[in-house]
């Protein structure tokens, strides 16, 4: 017995941090002290205070000291543990903040005591002080979470929670934190998961960070619109986890589609009589646009109940004997069926009364702007039966406009074109994308003149393309539409233009398939390539020597020449294409540039099926092609006189290879 108890004195001395007893009387005062709490404290056991001489409260850091003392008065009041968290003053005057976890008992002679265990946290309060500093300088929501499926989180601050307008818990109610720690999902709107999930997986696969835009669900069901960034990392206990940081943009992101509505309004309202906006969400229809249509102009940005007041319209303009079917159409609409039955924007043709009593032939259709709202446009046709002799200028553009609006609806843009200069009015994303700019970029080029060349500079399109698009009214073009980092094969129409005029010319855009399906459609020969890496760096189609219009273009295909037929991944690219930049979104963005009009380049001297791409890896086929690189590796006697001691002289890179070859011939 004797023993144990020796072995038990031993672990508490030693192996339990900072333990000691306290006796509970009117202070509380020492009564025994290990040695691992004399160590972590600094003294000695001697220079303590015995339970007759002084209080532990002496130790504890005078700010603290009233915090410490309800610690302590919780203590006595029953049999319990409790923690505490405050910091000791140790011998010398240096401070060391400690985690307290006391255990009070009731002797038999009716003294209170209470056993107590110190854990040093210095260490991690200095590390939450720094992170509160970030949170106090830096107005942004930070959060860790695990590398899972369905990632946990680990750590939200102060910003982040506010974001997401966090309830305070009260007892018996739920606890939406706890609840959202469990899966990070919660906090991401249900359309936005399967985004969010794939960004998740960039950010892992390639270890590099990711940027972006899109909208949170908080607790109160509202939604914002962040914008932020994703980096996996190792944390300090060796385990990987992703780190986020984002900003409430809500208000610019707002203000960003009032602006980008308006100018949509603005396109439509020369193409279509009238326009509403459905809100499923608020189940109200409100009349945008009348074009000083009595009927409705007094009820125009008035809000009303949405099914009500289609069917009083219905019934007060719309022919009985299309009454039906156009009240069949709507009550698809309200339940959603419309979208899932077609792609293209659902149409519909009617007799309906005008303002002045006539009874005409209208045609309508529904364009989707979110999730809950879409846009009611309506045309009367009448005007499709005035002869040309009748038609003003304005009547003239407005109608081809209306033609087109109602078949196509992959994208739009308006320009004003004077001269050899344009003046961008409007475009939808697309567009925007398709002419190489970002809708902010758009925007401020927007009320200025820029030259056409430079204007469509931007562009995968050659500005001869351009200029015949404008001259013949329609063009198809090969562009990388960035939202889904996929290449879309286009149809481009352009409203005509009559002699004399400057008035504003509209493109539409319409999606004809994918590229390999317009190459698969054209069975004919591909003619025969060959290419020169001694010297300077060549292609030849027959005869004629490709024209790179871009250097970098140029550049990945020698690369893909110099792998000799073996796949090349986009960072590896990156690092030959650009040496001195690290591989980042902004650097895989312009990689994707280059790929796409080498593959236009390519696919415009007839001989796409030279260059073969799988999962974003890149090669050339080799045996499409005769190379004289390959021809002097081939060991053919006939070839052994090609290689004169240069390999191409344009890339610097290409010096690995020339050593190669340099030792082949030694």
């Amino acid at each position: 017995m004797k023993n144990n108890l020796g072995y038990m004195q031993d672990i508490l001395n030693q192996s339990v941090s900072g333990f000691h007893e306290l006796i509970l009387s009117d202070s509380a005062r020492l009564g025994f002290v290990s040695q691992n709490f004399c160590e972590m404290a600094g003294y000695t056991k001697e220079e303590l205070p015995s339970a007759e001489e002084g209080d532990y409260a002496s130790f504890v850091h005078p700010a603290d000291k009233e915090k410490y003392a309800r610690f302590i008065q919780e203590l006595k009041t029953e049999e319990q543990t409790q923690t505490c968290e405050y910091r000791l003053v140790k011998k010398g005057g240096s401070v060391i903040y400690v985690k307290d976890t006391a255990s009070s008992r009731k002797l038999d002679d009716g003294r209170m005591v209470a056993y107590s265990v110190l854990a040093d946290i210095t260490e991690i309060i200095s590390e939450n002080h720094n992170l509160q500093f970030l949170n106090e300088t830096i107005p942004c929501g930070f959060l860790k979470y695990t590398c899972e499926k369905q990632p946990k989180i680990t750590y939200l601050n102060k910003q982040m929670m506010d974001l997401l307008r966090f309830p305070k818990t009260r007892g018996g109610e739920l606890d939406y934190l706890e609840l959202y720690k469990k899966d990070i999902f919660l906090m991401v709107p249900m359309e936005e998961r399967q985004k969010f999930a794939s960004y998740l997986k960039q950010v892992y696969a390639a270890g590099i960070p990711l940027t972006g835009e899109m909208e949170l669900l908080c607790c109160d069901g509202a939604k914002i619109h962040v914008f932020g960034w994703i980096i996996k990392s190792v944390n300090e206990q060796g385990i990987e986890e992703f780190q986020s940081v984002c900003m409430d943009v809500t208000k610019r992101h707002q203000a960003q589609k009032e602006d980008e509505t308006k100018r949509y309004l603005k396109a439509l309202a020369d193409v279509y009589d009238k326009i509403f906006e459905y809100n499923l969400s608020s189940d109200t229809v409100t009349c945008l646009y009348s074009d000083n249509s009595p009927m409705f102009r007094w009820l125009e940005n008035v809000p009303m109940q949405m099914a009500d007041a289609t069917e009083k319209w219905i019934a007060a303009t719309v022919d009985p004997q299309d009454s039906e079917r156009v009240g069949m159409f709507f009550q698809d609409f309200f339940q959603k069926k419309l979208y899932q039955s077609e792609e293209k924007p659902p149409q519909i043709t009617y007799h309906s009364r005008s303002s002045g009593g006539e009874m005409n032939l209208y045609s309508g259709i529904f364009l989707k702007m979110d999730e809950s709202v879409s846009l009611y446009c309506c045309r009367c046709l009448a005007d499709v039966q005035e002869t040309d002799s009748l038609r003003s200028e304005n009547t003239f553009l407005k109608e081809n406009m209306q033609e087109l609006m109602m078949r196509f609806t992959d994208g739009v843009a308006a320009f004003e074109l004077r001269d050899e200069f344009v003046t961008p009015l409007y475009a939808s994303d697309n567009v925007c994308e398709f002419f190489g700019f970002t809708n902010e970029e758009w925007i401020s080029l927007m009320g200025k003149s820029t030259p056409s060349k430079e204007f469509v500079a931007r562009s995968n399109v050659a500005y001869e393309d351009f200029a015949e698009l404008l001259m013949n009214g329609e063009a198809e073009f090969t562009y990388l539409d960035l939202k889904t980092a996929s290449e879309r094969r286009i149809k481009a129409i352009c409203s005509r233009k009559l002699p004399g005029s400057s008035s504003p010319r509209y493109v539409m855009l319409y999606d004809i398939g994918s590229p390999e399906a317009a190459s698969a459609s054209k069975p004919c020969a591909e003619p025969a390539v060959s290419i020169r890496t001694f010297g300077y760096f060549d292609v030849f189609v027959g005869e004629k020597p490709i024209a790179f219009r871009n250097k970098k273009a140029k550049e990945l295909f020698a690369l893909l020449v110099d792998r000799r037929g073996g796949y090349i991944s986009s960072e590896e690219a990156i690092s030959f294409l650009w040496e001195d930049d690290p591989v980042n979104p902004v650097t895989l963005s312009r990689y994707r540039k280059v790929a796409l009009r080498l593959k236009n380049t390519l696919a415009e001297y007839g001989i796409s099926g030279i260059m073969e791409t799988v999962d974003g890896k890149r090669r050339i086929v080799a045996e499409k092609v005769r190379c004289d690189l390959y021809d002097y590796l081939s060991g053919g006697k006939e070839y052994e006189q090609l290689f004169k001691g240069s390999y191409l002289n344009n890339y610097s890179w290409g010096e690995n290879t020339l050593a190669e070859l340099t030792g082949d011939i030694l």
